[in-house]
């Protein structure tokens, strides 16, 4: 199949493979940003084909799982409420909050419905005057643009029963929230494709010339995140810090100029919480004064609530990158798919979630048995 098949080439990563080995004087730690990026890493075993020495960590790439608790039970009020039909993308619905979630809320008469482009929401409007049509308007800039356009339309149609809950955050302030912390041990990212194919990734170099890393624009397919691996260990090796851009197939440097615009006549830049790191200062978007009878927020007074993730939840360091998966003592038992305990876990992109669908946990398991020594010796 053109542009996939080409990209799953084995014999062309092996090649890759063999580049980083032989250009590899020293340890490196680099960093996928990506949620999508993180599932194809683990689903396509590339961490486990990289020379020792080099290791993948994780980020906080994936939008359902950096959405704060707090957020979500603020979704599940407006949820619950009579006059409400609320509309959210699918992968959202099964999301826990302080007290079950969505699929919870619609099994006990809450109007919930799942969309596949938040304008739908203006059909379910105009088919339903009489009730309040919210949008939880989640994601990071890749999303924004339909958000955005849904707001712009509503206002424009004069659709006042159409409102958005948004809780969009922004990947290059998380970036630079990781490498300003005291326990960061990542030296280079492979940057968030999807995100760029907006917003471009001028907002990347200043970071990159600030900190002194490399940061390398990729895509999602194996050979994609091999190639931004081999780019990325380039540049470490031989002292570079620079932005690259392996998926040039797909984005340039400048980012799609119209979605960008309309971006930011309906947003403006705000502080946001991320579920599992805390308050990042300038890290999200928030709606315009002008469209403040669109913002569900204010419109229905939800009030802070006050939430807390539990202990034995290590979610936080997964996303920055200083943890795994499999150093969680919860993971696979009191934590799985089916019943969550952190942000890691609650979406098929979340770090936790990809590693127990690929068998990560059973690996584990097997690791944890104890050895048996029998008469023939170690078994």
């Amino acid at each position: 199949m053109k542009y996939l098949d080409e990209y799953r080439d084995g014999k062309l990563a092996a090649k890759i493979v063999d580049e980083i080995r032989r250009i590899q004087t020293k340890p490196w730690v680099i960093m996928e940003v990506c949620g999508g990026q993180t599932h194809s890493i683990v689903k396509h075993g590339i961490d486990q084909l990289l020379p020792e020495g080099i290791e993948l960590v994780h980020g906080p790439g994936c939008p359902v799982c950096v959405t704060p608790l707090e957020m979500i039970d603020k979704a599940h009020a407006i949820a619950r409420r009579p006059d409400v039909i609320f509309c959210s993308f699918g992968d959202m619905l099964r999301v826990p909050g302080s007290e079950g979630d969505l699929f919870t809320i619609k099994s006990l008469g809450g109007d919930v419905r799942v969309v596949y482009s938040p304008l739908d929401c203006l059909k379910i409007a105009r088919a339903n005057p009489d009730k309040k049509v919210v949008f939880f308007a989640i994601g990071f800039e890749t999303t924004a643009p339909a958000n955005a356009m849904l707001v712009h339309c509503a206002k424009e149609q004069g659709a006042k029963n159409v409102s958005i809950l948004v809780s969009h955050v922004l990947v290059p302030p998380a970036i630079a929230s990781i490498l300003q912390s005291p326990l960061n041990r990542v030296q280079g990212f492979l940057g968030p494709g999807h995100v760029c194919a907006v917003m471009g990734y001028r907002e990347y170099e200043p970071i990159s010339a600030r900190f002194k890393v490399p940061i390398v624009i990729t895509g999602f397919e194996p050979l994609d995140l091999l190639q931004g691996t081999l780019m990325t260990i380039r540049q470490l090796e031989s002292g570079r810090a620079e932005v690259e851009n392996e998926y040039s197939r797909v984005l340039d440097r400048d980012g799609n100029k119209p979605a960008q615009k309309l971006v930011f006549s309906v947003f403006e830049i705000g502080d946001r919480k991320w579920r599992g790191v805390g308050s990042i200062p300038k890290s999200g978007y928030k709606l315009r004064w002008e469209y403040r009878e669109h913002d569900a927020e204010k419109l229905f007074d939800v009030k802070e609530i006050d939430t807390k993730e539990p202990d034995i939840c290590i979610s936080g360091l997964i996303l920055k990158g200083i943890k795994k998966p499999h150093d969680c003592p919860a993971f696979g038992k009191e934590c799985n798919p089916q019943h969550p305990l952190g942000a890691t876990m609650v979406s098929a992109e979340g770090a936790c979630a990809a590693y127990y669908a690929y068998g990560r946990h059973l690996e584990r398991e097997k690791r944890d048995q104890p050895t048996a020594i029998t008469a023939g010796g170690v078994a």
